[in-house]
């Protein structure tokens, strides 16, 4: 295989992140960050690659077993992580509107983008400033809200780990000491939401509020804007009435007065779009609520953003297809937009390929971990590792208490999960893809029978 195939720009960031792991593990490992001086290699992988994956699935529980150095380090790689997608992702978007191959202009560079006013350090200083702006300015919410709940380095962890939509938490039961504080509360859902909506379309918004201030006249977002944001907030707001409905009789809510359920609910839906923070214990909601935060979580957040999942512009296009194939239509259409054959075929192989990961990793957890079930009758964790399984492909942090006794099998191949759910099944198809030989010839074509 030629050297040149190996590395590719769509192969950079497996590298890169895959090395950002390995090295967070062995720095992990160090006595020096561990508040016991030790740590076995698998917990520490798992833990670095949870942090730099902006997952937040935890094996052991981060505000106790590392010390303030060694939590500074998870701080550092979710930072790293969370930043390193985003620059990517904006970048790979910005460059796909151009309609010039990426590959090209990744590899030779700015020459190629036929925009003067295209300045690629400035875009990388704009998105690296920009988040730690805002960052700074959930740190500086946090402190002021609670200082002794969140003291200066627990605020900006928090803030960090917020904005990233990582989830780690210093405290072992995540956010549920503030499930009823509203400040707090929407603190943390600003900074996941800012952080999930992707730099581009924070950028938008950004200039076109700048624009209306001066008393310019804007004019409308673009086609991509107003579908991450319509797409998000419908989902935001159709998972809190979800999982409002499922809980409304669930345990982990009786006796909870209604406008605190409302909360937990608001709270659930927004965190589930992969940041990972809980103000309720998961273990105790019913499987209705459950399995419509799955939904989410599967979903996730949107291009460019530190988010995971399979994106808004995928569920969107998806939705749109299925409609269009309902309507008779011959396009798939999404708002006053016909989607092109590319983008559908990115959709609809995304969905399919993450369904089948999905599967096809709870089927063996079901087999690794068969120990989990209740005298010998395993179905009865079904449930809860389908969950874990797709907490980890969104790269949402979410848990039912299940991670921490999964076997060492099973946590392999969460960090797998975790691994291909950062970066996305896309990204490993197209890295693939360029390590083949595209084929000259085409095969006849013939139809087939469907349904």
């Amino acid at each position: 295989m030629p050297p040149k195939r190996i590395v590719t720009p769509f192969s950079l960031p497996i590298y890169a992140f895959g090395l950002a792991a390995v090295l967070g593990a062995l720095a992990l490992s160090h006595p020096a960050c561990l508040a016991d001086g030790s740590i076995r290699p698998i917990d520490a992988l798992f833990t670095a690659t949870s942090a730099v994956c902006v997952t937040g699935l935890i094996v052991v529980d981060t505000g106790t077993f590392f010390t303030p150095l060694g939590q500074t380090v998870i701080m550092v790689l979710i930072q790293l992580g969370g930043l390193g997608i985003m620059t990517y992702t904006s970048l790979a978007l910005i460059l796909l509107r151009r309609r010039i191959s990426m590959t090209d202009r990744l590899a030779v560079g700015q020459s190629l983008l036929h925009d003067p006013s295209f300045d690629l350090r400035r875009f990388i200083f704009l998105v690296i400033s920009g988040s730690l702006v805002l960052e700074a300015v959930g740190c500086l919410a946090l402190w002021a809200l609670d200082p002794r709940g969140f003291h200066f380095f627990s605020a900006a962890f928090h803030s960090i780990s917020a904005f990233c939509n990582a989830g780690f938490a210093l405290q072992s039961d995540s956010l549920t000491r503030w499930h009823n504080d509203v400040g707090v509360n929407l603190v943390f859902m600003a900074l996941i939401t800012v952080g999930g909506l992707g730099f581009t379309v924070v950028n938008e918004i950004v200039h076109k509020a700048a624009d209306k201030a001066r008393g310019k006249k804007i004019g409308r977002f673009t086609f991509h804007t107003r579908t991450v944001l319509s797409t998000s907030a419908m989902l935001v707001l159709v998972g809190t009435g979800a999982i409002f409905l499922g809980e409304l009789f669930g345990p982990a809510e009786n006796g909870v007065p209604m406008h605190e359920r409302l909360l937990h609910a608001l709270f659930q839906s927004v965190t589930c779009r992969t940041a990972g923070f809980n103000t309720v214990d998961v273990g105790m909601m019913s499987n209705v609520a459950l399995v419509f935060m799955m939904m989410l979580m599967y979903v996730g957040g949107s291009p460019g953003s530190a988010a995971g999942g399979a994106k808004t512009t995928t569920f969107r296009a998806v939705v749109g297809f299925v409609v269009s194939q309902m309507k008779g239509r011959p396009q798939t259409v999404v708002g006053n937009r016909a989607l092109d054959q590319e983008t559908m075929n990115k959709a609809i192989t995304l969905t399919i390929v993450g369904g089948i990961t999905v599967a096809l990793a709870t089927l063996v957890l079901s087999i690794t971990e068969s120990h989990l079930g209740a005298e010998g009758l395993h179905r009865g964790m079904f449930l809860e590792l389908f969950f874990e399984v797709v907490s980890a492909f969104g790269t949402v942090g979410l848990s039912t208490g299940v991670t921490p006794k999964l076997t060492d099998t099973g946590r392999a191949i969460i960090i797998m999960l975790m691994f291909v759910g950062r970066l996305g099944p896309i990204l490993f198809l197209t890295a693939l893809q360029e390590w083949q030989t595209k084929p000259r010839y085409a095969w006849p074509e013939e139809g087939l029978m469907i349904g």
